[in-house]
């Protein structure tokens, strides 16, 4: 059974260990190894989680099938119209069973947005055809530094 809910502090130490799982089996085909260590210490450690949950106003949700935690994904606004979504992510194991159509319609049930941005690396593939599928599309494309010598080559894609 699919079931979603908001995140809590309490959820940051299984939401850091499925966002490693993720990102360790899906990026290293896209991105090194070393900057999957580097985005992952500074997006999902306990306290770059906490961080972001407290003081950069992210709304994280989880997405469950049965008591297991399959996915993820995190949304912010300064409006309550427009929203980033900022991480969107569902269990590599999980992938073709439909929950991430579901998850993102049980985002945009939630906070109604009138638009929705988010940045997808160039070179996933798979994801970018997700969005496409889903109503996203491609705004334009943008290179953002984020130091120690990284850069992400992403698309910024749209939908509303």
């Amino acid at each position: 059974m699919l079931s979603f809910r908001p995140a809590t502090e309490a959820d940051i130490p299984a939401l850091g260990e499925l966002a490693r799982k993720i990102w360790c089996k899906w990026y290293i085909t896209i991105i090194t190894q070393a900057q999957i260590d580097y985005m992952l210490e500074r997006s999902y450690s306990a306290e770059g989680l906490k961080k972001q949950m407290t003081t950069e106003n992210s709304r994280f949700s989880l997405a469950y099938v049965g008591e297991e935690l399959v996915g993820y994904a995190a949304m912010q606004t300064t409006d309550g119209k427009s929203y980033f979504l900022d991480k969107f992510y569902v269990d590599t194991e999980k992938h073709k069973q439909g929950i991430g159509g579901k998850f993102l319609a049980y985002l945009e049930e939630i906070y109604t947005p009138e638009i929705i941005r988010l940045r997808v690396n160039r070179r996933n593939f798979v994801a970018i055809n997700f969005y496409f599928r889903n109503g996203f599309v491609i705004e334009k494309v943008d290179d953002l530094t984020i130091g120690e010598g990284y850069s992400m080559d992403d698309f910024i894609m749209v939908k509303g």
